[in-house]
């Protein structure tokens, strides 16, 4: 079964757009990953410190062996992210 993660993140204040430019990078490595069918980031047009990542995975096994590989990645960079992000994790149902 297919999971869907969405992430809220928020930025420190005035910091959105250089946050969603770190995510963005880090997004193109991600895709890369076995199983990894959608990392993409988007940044609210109302309120540029908040974002919402968006992820697809091939199934529970993909997700977790993404989750070791994000725990040797290199942190981001100090200062950008805020406290108060969120993580809902979904069985991916289409309902097309």
């Amino acid at each position: 079964m297919k999971v869907r993660l969405v992430v809220n993140i928020a930025a420190m204040p005035g910091k959105g757009a250089e946050l969603a430019r770190v995510y963005r990078e880090r997004c193109a490595e991600v895709m890369k990953e076995p199983g990894c069918e959608q990392f993409e980031v988007f940044q609210s047009v109302l309120d540029p410190d908040r974002l919402t990542l968006l992820e697809l995975w091939k199934d529970q096994a993909a997700l977790d062996v993404h989750a070791g590989v994000n725990a040797t990645r290199a942190p981001l960079p100090p200062g950008l992210r805020a406290e108060g992000s969120s993580r809902e994790d979904y069985e991916y149902n289409p309902v097309r």
